[in-house]
């Protein structure tokens, strides 16, 4: 059995992109054990984040995709807990949007695997919202982590400058809608669903993104 437990932290700020900026509140997840942890989105707070982790050693920082709602306690957070924030190659000029003068510490890609407390984390490339967005499979925990990619009633927002309507369709069809049905999905903004729950809704968005 999985030693990881998954909690969750709620911190509030702005998202700003295309000349406009709206308050947003975000969900960081936090996967791990007594002992080393996983932070999933480091989103306006730090210390909050710091906080809920408390004296657990982090190992990673997984950023879903680099709007700067989602990145911008990352460099912060990094620098309290010498843990490596990870991203996906295609979303780096999105993180230089927010962080111009430094860079991630490392480059995710599709079907990356990451270790935390006993349990894998397995990378699922999911672009749509952005062209670098991921979620994140962990099968042990019987959870996806969807960031914006997929919410409880549909799919993530396409409306901006780099996202694209029929990718995120492709997306989610392709990469979430074949996990098992029972599959919890933890987002980046709201509420929790699961897989079975959303797969009828998404069915007419999947049919107008063929």
């Amino acid at each position: 059995m999985a030693c990881a437990r998954i909690e969750g932290v709620v911190t509030s700020g702005t998202f700003s992109l295309d000349g406009g900026t709206w308050d947003v509140d975000n969900n960081v997840w936090i996967v791990g054990d007594d002992h080393e942890a996983v932070v999933i989105d480091a989103a306006h707070d730090a210390g909050a984040i710091l906080a809920a982790v408390g004296d657990r050693r982090l190992t990673a920082i997984v950023c879903t995709h680099a709007y700067n709602d989602h990145v911008n306690a990352a460099p912060a957070l990094a620098d309290a807990t010498e843990a490596r924030v990870l991203v996906h190659l295609d979303d780096r000029m999105l993180w230089k949007h927010t962080h111009p003068d430094r860079d991630p510490g490392g480059y995710l890609s599709d079907n990356q695997r990451i270790q935390v407390a006993g349990t894998e984390l397995q990378v699922l490339h999911t672009p749509g919202h952005s062209p670098g967005g991921i979620c994140l499979y962990a099968p042990l925990l019987n959870t996806v982590f969807t960031g914006d990619t997929l919410f409880a009633g549909g799919p993530g927002a396409t409306g901006r400058t780099y996202s694209d309507f029929p990718t995120i369709i492709r997306s989610i069809r392709d990469r979430l809608l074949t996990l098992p049905t029972t599959t919890e999905v933890r987002t980046g903004h709201g509420e929790n669903t699961i897989i079975s729950t959303e797969a009828p809704h998404l069915a007419e968005w999947i049919a107008r993104g063929n």
